[in-house]
C-alpha cells in the first residue's frame, strides 16, 4: 500500500503504479523521481521506507 508512505496520498499513489506500468520498475531514488511530485526532498525521506529491484533495504543511520 503506497499511502502508508511518508507524504503519499491516493493521487501520487496512482501516479506512482502507472509510471511503474508505463516504465518498468523504479531503480533508484533518482528514478522514482520521474514521477510527477517526487522531488529530491520525498525522495529523501522515503528512502528508510522503499527498496528497488529486490535491493535490500538498509536501516536509517542513527546519529
Amino acid at each position: 500500500m503506497l499511502e502508508r508512505l511518508p507524504r503519499i496520498g491516493p493521487a501520487l499513489a496512482a501516479r506512482i503504479v502507472a509510471d511503474r506500468r508505463l516504465n518498468g520498475e523504479f531503480a533508484s531514488l533518482e528514478a522514482l523521481q520521474r514521477v510527477r511530485g517526487i522531488g529530491p526532498k520525498l525522495a529523501q525521506l522515503l528512502q528508510a521506507h522503499v527498496t528497488f529491484s529486490g535491493t535490500p533495504r538498509h536501516p536509517p543511520v542513527q546519529r
